[in-house]
């Protein structure tokens, strides 16, 4: 029986996004979804959920818990790896406690900046031991990476593991259907090109019957920046470097050195920017779980559709050999975007069949673009050289390059924010010397 292994399947809901879309998918008639967590209770969760949309859509499948990793991953033809090391507590509040301390001020932290560093150097050690497991059970599977940050965890797993690795994320996917219901523009029949890194990658071309639209876009967008809305930030990176990013506006806040400003209080008003963010959300979320979990666990009539996610429709053109064309993460070997360092983790479009991910070559992005992509890059690299090497020398580098950090804090308030941080954490990280 051939069997897909979801480490972190304790994430309810998107275990049924991922896996529920998958049986609907008829060349995974008769496949083993293999699910493990370290969170028994959620892990039952998901498997009692995962048994009522099968027992709905596709008695074929078996679903099947694992406490054991490395047996849920043994003989795996493909793993999905959706976790949080440290969860909200106590990880994402020291993310953001800590450098709030510093006068640092974050909105969602889970990809670079202060809290997304942090997140990488919990996060890239564990998934190193995944790839020791497949290595010894699974060695020819496919890892199917959903984790933030993920230009960083992608990046580790392709460049210190013999695992096949792709990062997905859905910003590129939704990117223009939201752009353009924002605008009040129809979005059906457009063209567009897509590429740069994780949630920085850059709406390059749209069109619709060869005409570019962007020039209507702009128009409107400028119009909309008149008044208060959810994506200022974006609308203004639009107007000042030419082209629209891929992820949201309070992810962009705190990627660049524009937005969350001491010195400039008034533009969090201004641009709508949301501190704090993410805790909020957790907050909420923890909060919601338990009427959710009866709506989803216990609930026999429970429905699903197939979701935008890309997993399931990535492992059906691997199973069919019909091709399927997306978004990826995967290293800019070769110079896929030739101006930016091939060691980079780089987004860009990707086709898929029976032979594998085989990504697309892009050329050059505009210089400006490529250039606010270096700048989170640089803090990428130096996170896997802090994670790989254990030196915390790496980890303050890497601090110091973050673009928001390094427009905020003094050198000397960035290394004593780490070491306070190494220390809050304390074993959800490895030594450093």
């Amino acid at each position: 029986m051939s069997k897909i292994t979801f480490i972190g399947a304790g994430s309810t809901v998107f275990a049924k996004n991922v896996l529920g879309d998958c049986m609907f998918v008829p060349a995974l008639n008769g496949f083993e979804f293999a699910l493990h967590d370290i969170d028994e209770t959620r892990l039952k969760d998901s498997e009692q959920m995962l048994v009522n949309l099968a027992s709905k859509y596709n008695q074929t499948i078996k679903v099947k818990a694992y406490l054991n990793r490395k047996e849920a991953l043994r003989g795996a033809k493909y793993v999905i790896n959706a976790v949080q090391i440290g969860g909200y507590e106590p990880s994402t509040v020291i993310d953001f406690e800590i450098p709030k301390k510093y006068g640092l001020r974050q909105t969602i932290a889970d990809t670079i900046g202060i809290g997304g560093l942090f997140r990488s150097l919990r996060t890239i050690p564990v998934m190193l031991d995944f790839a020791k497991d497949m290595e010894e059970v699974c060695p020819d599977a496919w890892f199917l990476n959903y984790t933030n940050p993920m230009a960083s965890l992608t990046g580790a797993m392709l460049r210190h593991t013999n695992i096949k690795t792709i990062g997905l994320c859905h910003s590129v996917q939704i990117c223009t259907d939201h752009l353009f219901k924002a605008l009040d523009m129809d979005h059906k029949g457009i063209e567009e090109k897509i590429a740069g890194i994780n949630h920085m990658a850059w709406l390059l071309e749209v069109k619709k019957d060869g005409k570019d639209l962007y020039p209507e876009i702009k128009k409107r967008a400028k119009e909309k920046q008149k008044n208060k809305h959810y994506d200022m930030v974006r609308f203004e990176l639009m107007d000042k470097f030419g082209y629209y990013v891929t992820e949201s506006s309070e992810h962009n806040a705190e990627y660049h050195p524009y937005f969350i400003k001491s010195r400039y209080p008034e533009l969090i008003d201004r641009l709508n920017i949301p501190l704090d963010e993410y805790p909020r959300r957790c907050v909420n979320q923890i909060e919601k779980w338990e009427s959710m979990r009866e709506e989803m666990v216990n609930n026999a009539q429970l429905t699903h559709e197939r979701s935008h996610e890309y997993g399931s429709y990535i492992i059906e053109a691997m199973e069919t050999n019909v091709p399927f064309k997306f978004g990826g993460n995967v290293m800019n070997t070769g110079g896929l975007i030739s101006n930016l360092p091939e060691n980079a983790c780089v987004e860009v479009p990707c086709v898929v069949d029976r032979s594998g991910i085989m990504p697309c070559y892009v050329g050059n992005l505009p210089e400006q673009l490529a250039a606010l992509n270096r700048t989170n890059i640089n803090t990428q690299l130096l996170t896997i050289e802090a994670a790989i090497t254990l030196k915390k020398e790496h980890i303050y580098q890497a601090a110091l390059l973050d673009p928001h950090t390094n427009s905020e804090l003094s050198m000397d308030d960035t290394i004593a924010m780490c070491d306070e941080l190494i220390e809050a954490h304390g074993d959800w990280l490895p030594k450093y010397r």
